[in-house]
């Protein structure tokens, strides 16, 4: 419309700078051209000054040329913009009067293509008005629908971070209750029986203290590095099994069923972690007389069961202490999080038996063969 009004007023001009038309009116619409442009590039929260001043300066032209009237279409824009919509639609209509008038004054007088040019033009400009405001309510809706999407994909970004570090924060702490807890334990219970053992046996514990610290160093390093478990690096899954048995549990029975095959490492690290953790509770609190641990692979799932015939407790009650356990909850974390099923069955004086199957994907195949592919 800037561009418009320019236009518009060079060719009004036209005529007195081709010097057919007298030239008094060259210095009003210079000073129009120079005041219009100043109110555009110095904008204001009030043009009420500078429309009035506009307004004034293009009547003086109009009294003066009727050929100026063009100028109007463009101002017709300038005041559905600038002003309020009560006083926008009477400064249009004045305009159109003022134009009317002006060529009711040029020769030919009044004639109805005279009135029906100026009526038409504001016209159309009140309805672009419309449209443009129309346009411009959607695009200010738009916005606020982006900038709600924006804050929602904010927060939505902020919870899946906050999620991912409650989830990391839950697998570290199975990792060191599963792991380095077990192992502390396990320090501490042999360096008491080395106080009150012969100097033969103490030496014997202290040997075993010293392999189990020397595992739970590895499993720390594992921590910082995120690799695999040092017990399954050099060792299938069954045989990783049968050690931590033996060594958790002396005189524990090992059973394995099935081929063994491949498994992801998230199920072989979740399967040696429960076997860890159950035979620690047997050894810390059963005092059983036997203990069994079996794995089988089965069509479509593998199997763990850990079986005891302690002392028992009863599923759901915590230590007579109050102490916060984590061990059958994050058995059940880790089980679940495979899409597995985790079964604990216990009563106080019958032992306890606990069951967990995972599904195995339809690409399992025996480890042997597994090992050769690759």
């Amino acid at each position: 419309m800037h561009g418009a009004f320019y236009v518009l007023l060079v060719i009004a001009a036209g005529p007195a700078l081709a010097g057919t038309a007298p030239v008094a009116v060259l210095p009003p619409a210079a000073v129009l051209a120079a005041v219009y442009g100043l109110g555009v590039i110095r904008r204001t929260d009030r043009p009420g000054p500078w429309l009035a001043a506009v307004t004034t300066l293009w009547l003086l032209l109009l009294a003066m040329d009727h050929g100026f009237s063009y100028v109007a279409f463009p101002l017709f824009f300038l005041f559905l913009h600038a002003m309020p919509v009560r006083w926008a639609h009477p400064a249009v209509a004045a305009a159109t009067a003022a134009v009317v008038a002006a060529q009711a004054g040029a020769p030919g007088g009044l004639t109805a293509a005279k009135v029906i040019g100026p009526v038409a033009g504001a016209v159309v400009a009140i309805l672009t008005g419309y449209g443009y405001a129309a346009l411009y309510r959607e695009s200010c809706r738009r916005q606020l629908l982006i900038d709600d999407l924006m804050r929602t994909r904010d927060e939505l970004a902020a919870a899946q971070r906050e999620a991912g570090r409650l989830a990391e924060r839950q697998r570290l702490a199975r990792e060191i209750h599963d792991t380095l807890a077990q192992g502390l334990s396990s320090i501490v219970l042999l360096a008491r029986a080395a106080e009150t053992a012969s100097p033969e046996a103490a030496r014997d514990r202290m040997r075993e203290a010293g392999r189990t610290a020397a595992d739970n160093l590895a499993e720390a390093r594992r921590f910082v590095q995120a690799l695999t478990p040092p017990a399954l690096e050099d060792a299938p899954l069954p045989e990783a099994l049968r050690r931590v048995t033996a060594r958790t549990v002396p005189g524990a029975v090992f059973r394995l069923d099935g081929d063994p095959c491949a498994l992801p490492m998230e199920t072989e690290v979740a399967l040696l972690r429960l076997t860890q953790e159950a035979l620690a509770n047997v050894a810390r609190h059963a005092h059983a007389d036997h203990t069994a641990v079996t794995i089988a692979f089965l069509d479509g799932q593998v199997t763990l069961d850990v079986y005891d015939d302690g002392v028992g407790f009863t599923p759901g009650d915590g230590p007579a202490d109050g102490r916060r356990t984590f061990g059958l909850h994050g058995m059940r974390e880790r089980i679940a999080a495979l899409g597995g099923t985790l079964t604990v069955e216990s009563a106080p004086g019958e032992g306890t038996a606990i069951a967990a199957a995972v599904p195995v994907g339809s690409g399992a195949r025996p480890r042997d063969t597994a090992e050769a592919a690759a």
